[in-house]
């Protein structure tokens, strides 16, 4: 992105509306949705209006401006109808959020937000009202993190309706969302949210301090954040939790951490992330802990399985076939009699088609998306063993793995796992299982010294953290943990 230099004028506006019109029309050259609308009032004081069309609320004008200062006039004691400083401190527009500004580049910018700049002949001073009315999408069931029991309204790209969605769930005065403009041209309004009195405050100081050195042209989703602050980019973990559910978010803050909610997109970002978060539904909360129980112990192990498999089954069938039974390893070299290429080379081809499919699918139209992926798959893998091009078993093998990830609750923290997967292919094709062992050791050293914003990655496990080991795997039932209602989280340990 482009590092364009936009240095602040402070200039601030004159007592002439005329001088002041031109210099607004200047500074909006060729924006034809810049609307300047001058009239006078009843006591024929020139009066000058300055919006964005579509983007205020057109009846909130007529009712509580237009209509006063054409026709009612102001109350007794208010003044004269042109003093904007008198009708911003009397409140003469009620039910409109006014203030006053004096600065040019401010009130520019509250108009390119949606707010409506009210200029008087004879003041150097403006009254901008908060009259902002932008289309936006109402509040629906997440699409990325379904779930069968809880809340089912998800976070919108408006972030006043996002903190809305937090601000009902804390009846305290100890939850905070601190307002932050980030972004040269785009001056995108982002809101760190935490509890007071349960967030540890160098951690709060830190994620601020990170945002606030955020130096870029414009922020338009938590992405551009997210990629600005974490604490290392060569990893292909995540470091941070992204969500666009409420109670997770509420959950996660009541733990003792920071959300980062952004202006313009649904996802919020929570910090810091464990390796266990990625892992951890939010129904694991709702429902009863030996369902809980069950489902992550099947969940940890697909994971592990999605991993591992395919480079598994290349260490064994190439370099240790002593270690696989007998009648199984004979019909695999049946099967693969015909096959062209090496173990290796059809794994490879295999994995890359499936993460193709599987791309395309993401990429298609909803009505048909999944059915060319999953259509797909089943097509391509018939025809290339049909045609002798592939084997069986690796068809098998690489199908199994693709599926097992499926089961990660969080879409991006299954990236990561697919990536890894290639590098362990290789390792086993190369070296066989001390290959793939020295791959797992490998990962297993960089999980552990990775440490976004000072958390172990791998906490509760390493270190041994030993409150929140009933929450890792197993997830004790609340009478029997401490502090229940601190515990009543959406999905992290």
């Amino acid at each position: 992105m482009s590092k364009l230099k936009m240095e602040a004028s402070n200039q601030p506006i004159t007592k002439d509306i005329d001088q002041n019109k031109s210099d607004f029309k200047k500074a909006f050259e060729k924006c034809s949705d810049i609307v300047f609308r001058e009239m006078n009032s009843h006591r024929k004081i020139r009066i000058l209006l300055i919006y964005v069309d579509g983007m205020i609320d057109v009846e909130l004008i007529e009712s509580n401006l237009l209509k006063p200062i054409l026709f009612e006039g102001q109350a007794q004691g208010f003044g004269a109808i042109g003093d904007i400083t008198n009708m911003c401190e009397r409140e003469l527009y009620s039910g409109l959020q006014v203030k006053k500004l004096s600065d040019f580049d401010e009130i520019a910018e509250h108009i390119l937000k949606g707010d409506l700049a009210i200029l008087a002949d004879g003041e150097g001073v403006a009254c901008v009202a908060q009259v902002k009315k932008v289309p936006t999408r109402s509040i629906e069931e997440s699409t990325s993190e379904p779930t069968l029991r809880g809340a089912k309204e998800s976070f919108t790209e408006d972030i006043r309706t996002n903190t809305v969605l937090i601000r009902k769930k804390f009846a305290t005065t100890k939850l905070k969302l601190e307002a932050i403009k980030i972004g040269k041209l785009t001056k995108t309004n982002v809101v760190v949210a935490y509890i007071e009195g349960i967030v540890d405050p160098n951690l709060l100081d830190e994620v601020l301090a990170r945002i606030n050195r955020i130096e870029m042209d414009g922020i338009f989703e938590s992405g551009y954040i997210e990629e600005s602050i974490e604490d290392t980019h060569f990893s292909p973990f995540p470091q941070m939790l992204n969500t666009e559910r409420p109670d997770v978010v509420s959950a996660e803050i009541m733990e003792g951490k920071v959300a980062i909610l952004t202006d313009g997109t649904p996802y919020v970002l929570v910090v810091p992330m464990t390796f266990w978060s990625g892992l951890q539904a939010p129904d694991d909360y709702y429902e009863r802990f030996l369902y809980v129980f069950l489902n992550r112990t099947i969940r940890y192990f697909f994971s592990l399985f999605s991993v591992l498999l395919p480079s598994f089954y290349i260490a064994l069938t190439n370099f240790h076939q002593e270690l696989v039974p007998s009648k199984l390893m004979i019909s695999i070299a049946a099967l693969r009699e015909r096959a062209p290429f090496p173990t290796l080379i059809e794994v490879l081809m295999m994995e890359v088609m499936f993460e193709g499919l599987r791309e395309a699918g993401i990429r298609l139209p909803k009505t048909i998306g999944p059915l060319v992926s999953v259509v797909g798959a089943l097509v391509i893998g018939e025809a290339a063993v049909r045609a002798g091009i592939i084997s069986s078993p690796i068809v098998i093998v690489v199908s199994a793995a693709g599926i097992a990830s499926f089961i990660i609750p969080r879409y991006r923290f299954g990236i990561p796992l697919r990536i890894l997967r290639f590098p362990l292919i290789l390792l086993s094709g190369l070296f066989g299982l001390f290959g793939l062992v020295a791959g797992i050791v490998a990962i297993l050293i960089h999980l552990v010294q990775l440490r976004p914003f000072g958390m172990p990655y791998l906490s509760p496990v390493a270190p041994i953290a030993g409150q929140w080991l009933k929450d890792w795997w197993i997830r004790w039932p609340y009478k029997i943990t401490k502090n229940a209602d601190q515990r009543r989280k959406g999905g992290n340990a």
